[in-house]
C-alpha cells in the first residue's frame, strides 16, 4: 500500500489558507474604497458573521 504524502497535503492546506486570506484582504480593501466614494448609507456588516457590526455611540 502506498504511503500518504503528508507534506504535499499540508502545503495544499497552507496555500488554500493564503489564498483565502488574500481574497479577504482584497474584499476589505474594495469595501474601504467604496465607502470612501459615498456608499455610507448601507449599515456596516461584520464580514466574519454576516451580521450588522455593533457600533458604540458615546453619549457625551
Amino acid at each position: 500500500m502506498a504511503k500518504t504524502n503528508f507534506q504535499y497535503e499540508k502545503r495544499q492546506r497552507e496555500l488554500e489558507k493564503k489564498r483565502k486570506a488574500e481574497e479577504k484582504a482584497r474584499k476589505k480593501q474594495e469595501a474601504k474604497q467604496h465607502k470612501g466614494e459615498g456608499e455610507g448609507d448601507a449599515p456596516a456588516l461584520d464580514e466574519d458573521s454576516g451580521e450588522e457590526a455593533q457600533q458604540e455611540h458615546d453619549p457625551a
